[in-house]
Order: C-alpha cells, then sequence, then structure tokens
C-alpha cells in the first residue's frame, strides 16, 4: 500500500467560534507542515475539539479562514476536503463486518470491488486486523475497534489525518502500546495527523509540535521539549507535567527568590524586588540540608521512583525522586534546587519572566 503523498499543509487564520452568545474560539492562528504529527491539547472546554471539527467541516466559523495546501476550504463539505476523522466513540457501523466497515469509504466514491479488497487488505494489515475482517464490531475489544476505525481512516490514504481522543476509551496498559504503533504507523505513512488530546502525557509521546489550548484560544506552540523547558505562562507550566509543576508565591531581587522566609538562589537577576510566582518541576526539587523549610505529608513509592507530598506552611509541594527517601509522615525537611532549573512567572499577569 503505496504511502500518503506529501501534502498536508494546514492554516488556520484569524478563525473565530461562536455557540450563540458565548465565544469558542477567539481568533486562533496556527500552522501545520507536511507530514507532521500535530496535538491539539488543553482540559475540557478548552476548544481543541471545536478545532478539529472545523478542520473536518463539521462546524463552520463566524470569521476567518481554513487553508489546506494552500487552497482555502472554509465553506467546503466535509467530503470536498480529502480527510479522514477518527472519533472517540469509533463511529463503527454495528451491522457491517469489519471488512465491510473498513471499505465502506471507497464504496461510496464508487471505487470497484476488487480495488477495495486489495486497500482493505493493505489497511487491515498495517494495523494488524486482517484476522478479524469477517468479525462485527460487536465481536471485537475496545482496542479491536479502535484500530478498526483507523484502517477505515488509512483506506482512503487522505491528505489529513484527525484524530479526536481515539485512546481514551482504552484501558491503561493498551493505551500505552497503542500510542507507540500509532506513532509508528504515523511515520510509515508520512501522513499530516492532527490529534486532539487532554493527556499531556500523550501529548509529549507522540507529538512533533503541541499547541496548549486555554478558554478558546492558544496560548503556546512549541515542540514537546520546548513546551517542558519553557513554559510561556503559569497555565501553561501548571498543566504540563506529571505531575505538574509547582507554583510558589515569592520576592524577586537579585539573584535570589524569598519563599516562606526561605531565600532560594536563582540564576536571573531582577534589579529592583517584585512580586513573582516561582515555578519548580518536582524532578527538579532535591532533598537537602537547608533551603526551603517543608513538612511531609505522604510519601508515594511508585516502585521505580517516588512523589513525595509536602507542605510550604499551608501550599502544597511535590518532589519526584527515583528513590524512596527514609521519610515519614510529619517529619520536617528542607529542599533545595539548581538555581538554573527555577522559572519565574509575572505575579499578576502570570507571564513568564525568566
Amino acid at each position: 500500500m503505496s504511502t500518503t503523498p506529501n501534502v498536508g499543509a494546514v492554516r488556520i487564520e484569524g478563525v473565530v467560534k461562536k455557540h450563540g452568545a458565548t465565544t469558542v474560539l477567539h481568533g486562533i492562528d496556527l500552522a501545520i507542515e507536511p507530514g507532521e504529527f500535530f496535538v491539539l491539547l488543553g482540559p475540557s472546554g478548552s476548544g481543541k475539539t471545536t478545532t478539529l471539527r472545523i478542520l473536518a467541516g463539521l462546524e463552520s466559523v463566524n470569521a476567518g479562514r481554513v487553508l489546506m495546501d494552500g487552497a482555502d476550504v472554509t465553506t467546503k463539505d466535509p467530503g470536498e476536503r480529502d480527510v479522514a476523522m477518527v472519533f472517540q466513540s469509533y463511529a463503527l457501523y454495528p451491522h457491517m463486518t469489519v471488512e465491510q466497515n473498513v471499505g465502506f469509504p471507497l464504496k461510496m466514491v464508487g471505487v470497484s470491488r476488487d480495488e477495495t479488497g486489495r486497500a482493505v487488505a493493505g489497511a487491515a494489515g498495517l494495523v494488524g486486523i486482517g484476522h478479524l475482517l469477517q468479525r462485527t464490531p460487536g465481536q471485537l475489544s475496545g482496542g479491536q475497534q479502535q484500530r478498526v476505525a483507523l484502517a477505515r481512516a488509512i483506506v482512503r490514504q487522505p491528505r489529513l489525518f484527525l484524530l479526536d481522543e481515539p485512546l481514551s476509551n482504552l484501558d491503561a496498559k493498551l493505551r500505552l502500546e497503542t500510542r507507540l504503533e500509532l506513532r509508528k504507523l504515523q511515520r510509515s505513512l508520512g501522513a499530516t495527523t492532527v490529534y486532539v488530546t487532554h493527556d499531556q502525557e500523550e501529548a509529549m509521546t507522540l507529538a512533533d509540535r503541541i499547541a496548549v489550548f486555554m478558554d478558546g484560544r492558544i496560548v503556546q506552540v512549541g515542540t514537546p521539549r520546548e513546551i517542558f523547558d519553557r513554559p510561556l505562562s503559569i497555565d501553561v507550566a501548571g498543566f504540563i507535567g506529571t505531575p505538574p509543576m509547582n507554583l510558589l508565591a515569592g520576592e524577586w531581587e537579585g539573584h535570589a527568590v524569598s519563599v516562606a522566609g526561605s531565600t532560594l538562589a536563582v540564576a536571573f537577576e531582577s534589579a529592583r524586588p517584585r512580586n513573582v510566582i516561582l515555578g519548580i518541576r518536582p524532578g527538579d526539587l532535591r532533598l537537602a540540608d537547608g533551603g526551603l523549610a517543608v513538612r511531609v505529608e505522604r510519601v508515594e513509592d511508585l516502585g521505580d521512583s517516588a512523589i513525595v507530598n509536602l507542605m510550604v506552611g499551608a501550599q502544597p509541594l511535590k518532589l519526584k525522586t527515583d528513590r524512596v527517601p527514609a521519610l515519614r509522615e510529619g517529619d520536617d525537611a528542607f529542599v533545595d534546587f539548581a538555581p538554573d532549573r527555577a522559572h519565574l512567572f509575572d505575579a499578576a499577569g502570570g507571564a513568564r519572566l525568566a
């Protein structure tokens, strides 16, 4: 089976979407390159699925436009866009066999039975369901149904794949396995893929680039590493990471931040005192002989690592370590961090400072 040709450039320009008096998308702009695995990431209600449905032609826009390979498709019907969408629910026809479900898009456009048979066999082989072609969806597990939905998308060889939380109905182990297979499949097809998820770990492992959505706006676009290492706002910092970044109110002056009566060195200098939010990744915190005074709430032993839940006054703090420390609930301790691992955000607006 041939791979998708190197097409699939997508541009979203100033797109506004309203549902009645509610604005769902506030003039978003996005550029997706051919062959990219691009993830739309954000909490529920942030606008990511609406954006995907606009790309598919299932939702209209109130302003702005959508371009595919340079052509304006804003008002085109789904059938005119050469895109394939995999829904969270898989949307399989229960009365059809797997073979009929996978071949249905080709049947609808009048492809011959022989050609359809070859294409179905090729798509089914790519996702490992060749032995299931005569079964119906009701005879399949959730993971198998998901593969059928993928094969049905692949069989058309579209220029753009759209996937709306396709792994959310699978159990944790299968989700992990399927994630790896999905990335490998996308690479082999070379097809532009836009993938919606609220799971930031899924986004980090799958994406070439990520657009982070918050309240109908795109607040940051970048590679997973860029977004993890340099979140542009408190909102992004608090959303990305497992566990997410610790955020503590403090005052920054010179090369130090004062937090809860402790003075902590940072790699950046402020010429004047200013109120900031200090961000520290749980993996960058370490137990020390001095620094920030904390009280141990609970140690979560994860086998190969541990999460230590701490309190700084009334503020919770998490430390992630690859060794289970000899700490008990109620113990007093100190934590610190390398000065260059600090993230500083403006206390008023939340924007990154350093």
